[in-house]
C-alpha cells in the first residue's frame, strides 16, 4: 500500500492542496491530511482541508511521498512544526519524494533540505532559497533526486505529474541481475 502525507495549515492555496489530493487517490495512494493538532484547517478560498493525522506525530516510516503546498500563509505556519522539519529531513535522508509548491519550499528551507539542490517556487521565495544554499531555477516544475518543486497552481498538473514519475522512478524494483 502506497501512503502519502499533504501538510497544511490554515491559510494554503486550496488548489495546491486538492489537486494533488485527488491526483494521489487516482494513483492508488492512501492520502492523509496532516495539521498541527489534527485540526482541521480551510484553504485561502474556503476548501477544508479535514485532517487525518497530527502533523505534531507524523513519522517518515509510516510514508512513502510528502506533499507540501504553498499559500503563503500555510507554509509559514507548518515550518513551525518541529516535527514536521524533522520528518521532511529524515524524508530527504532515506530519499523519498518531497514535493512543494509556490511558498511551499519555505518548509524545505526550514527542514535544511534545500542546500546544493535545484529547486523553484514562486519567485517571491528566490531570495530565500538562494540563501539557503538552493540553485534556484526560473522553470515551471524541477526536479532533483526526491525533490519536486513547481512555481505555481497553474503548474498542478505539471507539478504532479513529475511527482509521480520520480516516484515510481526511485521505487523501481531493481533490476533482476543475471547470474
Amino acid at each position: 500500500m502506497k501512503r502519502a502525507v499533504i501538510i497544511v495549515d490554515n491559510g494554503f492555496e486550496d488548489t495546491e492542496f486538492a489537486y494533488p489530493f485527488y491526483r494521489l487517490q487516482e494513483a492508488d495512494f492512501t492520502v492523509d491530511v496532516a495539521t498541527k493538532g489534527q485540526v482541521d484547517t480551510k484553504g485561502k478560498h474556503g476548501v477544508a482541508a479535514n485532517a487525518t493525522v497530527d502533523a505534531q506525530a507524523i513519522k517518515e516510516a509510516d510514508y512513502d511521498l510528502a506533499i507540501v503546498p504553498g499559500g503563503r500563509e500555510s507554509p509559514d505556519r507548518v515550518r513551525q512544526i518541529p516535527n514536521v522539519l524533522q520528518f521532511l529531513n529524515d524524508f530527504n535522508q532515506k530519499g523519498k519524494v518531497i514535493a512543494s509548491t509556490c511558498h511551499g519550499p519555505w518548509v524545505l528551507i526550514s527542514a535544511n533540505v534545500v542546500a546544493g539542490r535545484d529547486v523553484t517556487a514562486y519567485p517571491g521565495c528566490k531570495d530565500d532559497l538562494v540563501n539557503a544554499g538552493a540553485n534556484f531555477k526560473d522553470d515551471a516544475v524541477v526536479v532533483d533526486g526526491n525533490l519536486v518543486t513547481a512555481t505555481h497552481y497553474r503548474d498542478n498538473a505539471a507539478w504532479i505529474k513529475a511527482t509521480l514519475t520520480q516516484y515510481e522512478t526511485i521505487n523501481q524494483p531493481a533490476a533482476a541481475t543475471a547470474v
